[in-house]
């Protein structure tokens, strides 16, 4: 029997948020180092067997930010070559402007994959 569509409303709106929330959480790893990706895991774990939304973004959130994380490491060691601060402050703009792109299209319901990222989780 088919759900009641108000109920199916509720649930994709719900989906939408939590989804939407996957990718915010990416925004506390400027608190503190790798909170970008705990962030997203939490809300993943804790979604991604109600939602198959929210499965699909935590996804594609936390491969975006292992990828974020790794550039910020090599940029790192490019410092001491003085090509890494121009990269660390790069990184950072490039970063902050996709999770809000991805949380806002996410919050509208539409799924977002980032332009680039290296898929570490399938």
């Amino acid at each position: 029997m088919d759900e009641n569509p108000g109920i199916r409303k509720e649930k994709n709106k719900q989906a939408s948020t939590w989804g939407m929330f996957c990718h915010l959480a990416a925004l506390l790893g400027l608190i503190a180092p790798l909170l970008n990706i705990l962030g997203p895991f939490i809300v993943w774990l804790m979604k991604k067997n109600e939602f198959p939304f929210v499965d699909e973004q935590g996804k594609e959130s936390m491969n975006f930010q292992m990828t974020m994380t790794l550039l910020t490491i090599l940029a790192l060691l490019l410092v001491f070559v003085k090509i890494g601060i121009l990269l660390l402050f790069a990184i950072g703009i490039v970063d902050v402007i996709f999770v809000v792109i991805a949380s806002v299209r996410t919050s509208n319901g539409e799924s977002y994959h980032y332009p680039f990222k290296i898929r570490f989780i399938k």
